[in-house]
């Protein structure tokens, strides 16, 4: 008899036909947020809480839908009501209001315009690797850097993200053992700038496109680090890494051809010298392949970029060994991130 392996714990449990049919309407929950944010409803209830006919009136909502429309937004936990009237929930307090520190909302409206349709080509990308239209065309995110609003709210939407991440590796990684790193895409730096908080003894980089520039400068005279920070423009797969004691690439490997990351990972570990450490960071899947959300994010990667997926902290670390580094540890982030260190041997 063959044996079962485990499928995760969190598997979506299908009791009888509905639980099946509700996973095949998955998409309405994302419409329900996504909806309440175009109507400026957490920003709303941000000002001040309201019951539903005062929402109706505000928001200009028919009553024949105000009510279920917020009571589903409740069910999902992006709401609370109390005494009958409704307020932000704590998670879309602090993502789902514009100007809050770890607002999102932009970002998820952003993408959502590129990356919802892209899965109508799953059965495309299944068939022949490449999702619909996709080959030789522009990755969807590389339309970003065009646009200034839409680069300051895919920054914004990172700043959240390295917020969650940056503390923890600040914490769980020694530091103490070197003085400099450079962040690798760091974008406009928000991740170095939170190491830099932490430990004043080091100095750091970020090598990222040159339209980074600016954003770095404003955030490191936010963060008060403009003396310990340096900007390094420049594109990866064509320019040299530059050299640091510890190198991060975090969020960046998923998005490269499998041989890329082997090179920047081997150009890495020959410029962090003896002792160095370089330092590889995404949604990783695990090895067990067990967790939906890893899993679907590496079907959005695949569906957004030609060669891009995301990869198990196995595959990471042999790519490690490889470039003649140890493996120290792996560390499970915050946003659903996995690190793997790798040491270079003194």
């Amino acid at each position: 008899m063959g044996t079962t392996e485990n499928p995760g714990t969190d598997r979506v449990a299908l009791d009888d036909a509905f639980d099946v049919m509700l996973v095949g309407w998955s998409f309405v929950r994302s419409k329900l947020m996504m909806t309440a944010l175009d109507l400026g409803l957490f920003e709303e209830l941000a000002e001040r809480p309201g019951t539903v006919e005062e929402l109706a009136e505000r928001l200009g909502l028919h009553p024949r839908a105000a009510a279920d429309f917020l009571d589903a937004l409740t069910a999902l936990g992006l709401l609370e009501r109390v005494d009958g009237a409704y307020r932000n929930g704590p998670a879309a307090g602090r993502n789902l209001v514009p100007g809050a520190p770890g607002y999102v909302g932009g970002f998820l409206t952003m993408t959502s315009a590129f990356m919802g349709t892209g899965w109508d080509s799953l059965s495309d990308l299944l068939r022949t690797g490449l999702a619909h239209r996709q080959e030789g065309a522009e990755v969807p995110f590389a339309q970003i850097y065009r646009d200034k609003e839409r680069l300051r709210q895919f920054l914004s939407a990172m700043d959240s993200l390295n917020g969650a991440i940056g503390p923890e590796l600040a914490r769980r990684f020694d530091w103490g053992r070197h003085k400099s790193f450079v962040d690798v895409g760091g974008a406009r730096g928000n991740l170095a700038a939170r190491l830099l908080a932490e430990h004043p003894h080091l100095s750091g980089g970020v090598f990222d496109r040159p339209v980074m520039k600016p954003f770095l400068d404003e955030l490191a005279d936010e963060h008060g680090v403009t003396e310990r920070i340096a900007f390094h423009g420049g594109d990866f797969y064509v320019d040299r890494l530059p050299t640091a004691e510890v190198v991060v690439f975090g969020n960046v490997l998923h998005d490269c051809p499998v041989d890329v990351r082997r090179g920047l990972i081997a150009q890495a570990a020959a410029g962090v010298g003896p002792g160095g450490a370089v330092i590889v960071y995404d949604p990783m899947i695990d090895d067990a392949r067990s967790e939906i959300d890893t899993l679907l994010l590496s079907l959005t990667m695949m569906l957004q970029s030609p060669a891009g997926n995301e990869y198990t902290p196995s595959e990471c670390a042999e790519w490690m060994r490889e470039a003649g580094l140890e493996v120290e540890s792996v560390l499970d982030l915050p946003a659903h991130a996995t690190a793997v260190v790798g040491r270079r041997p003194a």
